[in-house]
């Protein structure tokens, strides 16, 4: 699994010209899922994602979690993040799961990140045409390979 986190002042999520998400003070992940991924592969990112020291405490300095600051979250799939652009000029998405493994391994992701969180957690639609929007505060994005541990 691949995932983007980007630290945000506020995000959402339009489908069909409907707001389906919308949060202040969290973070905004995207989510990549390739066939070879598992329930490790979820346990080990929410983990890192609600632990990860991205947010600044009195002093300015970036040593709190998503925990530490009560921080809301949307997680959205999205199958490019598993991109192969080593040949050519056209991405390959050979590896990126397909919807029969994907969509449970995305929704388990979702019951375990908000679960570690304590709350209900905005998403996208797998596979929906979704407009994402965000205030990248800071900016803070930060690139996850659950391979790479």
């Amino acid at each position: 699994m691949r995932i983007v986190i980007q630290r945000v002042s506020e995000a959402s999520v339009t489908i069909n010209q409907i707001k389906v998400s919308e949060i202040k003070q969290g973070v905004l992940v995207l989510l990549g899922i390739e066939e070879a991924d598992g329930m490790e592969d979820i346990e080990w990112l929410v983990n890192k994602i609600v632990n990860l020291r991205i947010f600044n405490d009195d002093n300015g300095v970036m040593n709190n979690s998503l925990i530490n600051v009560n921080g809301d979250a949307i997680l959205v799939s999205q199958f490019t993040l598993q991109a192969s652009t080593k040949k050519g000029h056209r991405p390959s998405y050979i590896k990126a799961a397909k919807p029969d493994i994907a969509i449970p391994l995305y929704e388990k992701f979702i019951k375990i990140f908000e679960q570690k969180l304590g709350k209900p957690i905005g998403t996208g639609e797998f596979g929906a045409d979704m407009k994402v929007s965000l205030i990248n505060d800071g900016p803070i994005t930060i690139l996850i390979d659950s391979k790479n541990r």
